[in-house]
């Protein structure tokens, strides 16, 4: 086995495993099949599977999505792609009204579970409707797991717990980890959904993050560890189920939390959270909260643009700094 492996690498690899280990499993989406798809998540599927199990579909996400829902309300698991997350919009009635609903609504009798991937975030100059963070999005529709995970072996095992869930699971994998590199993930390594990883462990401040904010964070606390700030770094991995008690167990350590989140301000997931840590820890804190959060603005296509909409490391130091001084 490697040494390490890339994210885009660990989707593939965990999709594999997981059509290896169950026949009913399958996939579709654009251009999964022999091309691999656009960011190469899906190389070696078709070959290994073929086309019986690696559905190459139309260029509808109404399509992609209903057939998937059709398909896990018949027995089987498919793993639905959209190729970015902005256009789950495109698809959003069946995302939102029809597929998280109809467990409920037949008491049971029917489930659905199928995993929809989705390629998310912005930072690599795609342009407005092709850069945002919508997990916040599937975060509003209860029934719904969400999924984002921050390394490659979260990666592998995430899935294997998404595709084995009888609810939907929305699977957030950002751009801007596709390329980057961890260890493998053992043989049948299963990352229970819901719950949280302390990355790095702090005693002054605690930095909760998701996806692609993780490494922005653990930048940050290493910078701040030169200036005698101790961070801790939570890795949230998913919204739903939402790990409060690991947060609020950190915050019984360092008082203090800074959210950093890609999503925009207003309506972003640490508003939530903030919301959990005000009902029920708010005694814990010696200080007020801080969301470092995108803007509430279309992302620019301009690098330097971007950059000043997107939470950023300087922007989780600042926030750090100003909090550790009360």
């Amino acid at each position: 086995m490697a040494d390490v492996i890339t994210y885009r690498e660990a989707v593939a690899e965990g999709i594999a495993r997981e059509m290896r280990r169950d026949p009913a499993v399958v996939c579709l989406g654009e251009d999964i099949g022999a091309a691999g798809g656009v960011f190469k998540t899906t190389v070696g599927l078709h070959k290994e599977f073929g086309p019986e199990r690696v559905w190459d579909t139309p260029i509808s996400e109404q399509a992609i999505v209903g057939a998937a829902m059709g398909a896990a309300m018949t027995g089987m698991r498919p793993i639905a792609e959209i190729m970015f997350s902005d256009f789950l919009a495109c698809c959003w009635d069946y995302l939102a009204n029809e597929i998280p609903k109809v467990r409920y609504m037949t008491g049971g009798q029917v489930t659905v579970p199928l995993v929809v991937r989705t390629a998310n975030g912005g930072g690599l100059g795609f342009g407005a409707q092709h850069s945002q963070a919508t997990e916040n999005w599937a975060f509003t529709v209860p029934g719904l797991k969400i999924a984002a995970p921050a390394t490659p072996a979260d990666v592998i095992g995430m899935m294997a717990a998404a595709v084995r869930s009888d609810d939907p699971v929305v699977f957030f994998e950002h751009k801007g980890l596709l390329a980057t590199k961890g260890p493998p993930a053992p043989l049948d390594h299963v990352v229970e959904l819901g719950r949280a990883a302390v990355v790095r462990e702090g005693a002054d401040v605690t930095l909760v993050a998701l996806a692609s904010m993780v490494p922005v964070a653990l930048t940050a606390a290493e910078r701040l560890a030169e200036e005698h700030i101790d961070a801790e770094v939570i890795d949230l991995r998913c919204l739903v189920p939402l790990d409060t008690r690991t947060v609020l167990g950190s915050l019984a350590k360092t008082s203090r939390l800074v959210t950093v989140e890609e999503n925009p301000y207003q309506g972003g997931w640490g508003a939530t959270l903030v919301s959990v840590v005000a009902d029920e820890g708010f005694g814990l804190l010696d200080a007020p909260v801080r969301r470092v959060a995108a803007e509430c603005v279309p992302l620019p296509f301009a690098d330097a643009l971007e950059e000043q909409v997107i939470p950023t490391v300087d922007k989780v130091e600042a926030s750090v700094r100003d909090l550790t001084s009360y």
